[in-house]
């Protein structure tokens, strides 16, 4: 195993941006700049590179020349759309380097996101029932079923609450097909449309992989408290307006006191869907908890945001892992599983 004191990571972000989702450049950079020097705080070499889609394959190139022992993989997406998401591991598995984080077989199942409630489905795991809609015809037979309303409408593609507004959640089925056609027309890509789970809605943040040990952070949940007439939802504006009332009605709070038996079913829910989907080092499961106490899968974070205010570092901190140590514990899990793999091929 490499001495750490001479072990050398490269931070790898993007540096060409999602339109209309996180296209603040500062807030990116801000955020690999932050776990640059929380790498250092351990002691490590480390340096920060930026990539785009167009100079992929030169940054690729110069990586491998430079062998860094790790690559710090904060890209969520790539030339400005999250479905390129899974590009960099891939191109990083292609030059046979190690990285942090998930493989891209798992950013790109869980971006799917109709193809990750299936596999939820099939093991046992609950998520809202849901159907696809990518056409008129898709919206005409789901018009046609007795759906039990209301339905919360998202892209199917996308994360960061993008395109996400108080009119997501609709009650009817004239409602459905009005916001699924606005979602059309705006993004250019299918919409999901899945059963609103009343109640609770519980962050859960884990790290470590099935073959290691998976542990889970302090819960937090969304304080709706204070939503008034808007529905207890979050919106995009609610995740990155601070001046927007959502975003000042919505804050994330340490988990409220919870009967045990719910509290072990969000536990184990929250482990099931992270290991059915085979995510490893870090990433965020969310649960919508009903009125009888039963958690529900309605989203899957593989590359949760690491920066220090973030949900991740917040759960952390309450754990009693300062910034740098969390960033450290990935590090770590990521040589690991790369020493395990060299191992293997002798």
């Amino acid at each position: 195993m490499w001495d750490r004191a001479r072990r050398r990571v490269t931070v790898l972000y993007n540096t060409d941006y999602q339109p209309g989702a996180l296209d603040d450049r500062s807030a990116v950079q801000s955020a690999a700049i932050a776990l640059y020097e929380a790498i250092g705080e351990c002691g490590m070499e480390r340096e920060l590179v930026g990539i785009d889609g167009v100079d992929l394959w030169s940054t690729m190139a110069s990586l491998r020349a430079r062998a860094p022992h790790l690559v710090f993989n904060l890209c969520e997406s790539l030339l400005g759309d999250a479905r390129n998401e899974p590009v960099v591991p891939s191109a990083l598995e292609a030059i046979g380097l190690p990285y942090t984080g998930n493989s891209a077989d798992a950013l790109e199942l869980c971006l799917y996101k109709e193809r990750a409630k299936e596999v939820l489905r099939r093991a046992g795991v609950p998520t809202p029932e849901f159907c696809l809609l990518a056409g008129e015809d898709d919206l005409a037979a789901a018009l046609a079923e007795p759906l039990d309303y209301p339905y919360f409408v998202k892209l199917a593609h996308q994360d960061a609450s993008l395109g996400i507004g108080a009119q997501n959640l609709v009650r009817g089925p004239a409602a459905l097909a009005s916001v699924t056609r606005a979602l059309w027309r705006r993004f250019d890509e299918p919409v999901l449309a899945e059963r609103y789970i009343s109640g609770r809605e519980v962050n859960v943040t884990l790290l470590g992989d099935d073959a290691r040990g998976i542990e889970i952070l302090p819960l937090h949940e969304i304080d709706f408290s204070s939503i008034d007439e808007r529905p207890p939802i979050v919106t995009y504006a609610a995740k990155w307006d601070p001046g927007h009332l959502d975003y000042q009605s919505t804050p994330v709070i340490p988990l409220r006191e919870t009967p045990a038996p719910v509290l072990a079913a969000i536990i184990r829910v929250a482990t099931d869907a992270y290991r059915v989907l085979g995510l490893r080092d870090f990433g965020r499961v969310d649960l919508r908890i009903d009125e009888d106490g039963q958690p529900w899968v309605i989203d899957i974070n593989p590359n949760c945001d690491l920066s220090p205010e973030a949900g991740a570092a917040r759960a952390a901190m309450r754990a009693g892992i300062e910034y740098p140590q969390l960033i450290r514990r990935i590090c770590d899990l990521a040589w690991t599983r790369a020493g395990d793999l060299a191992l293997g091929a002798l």
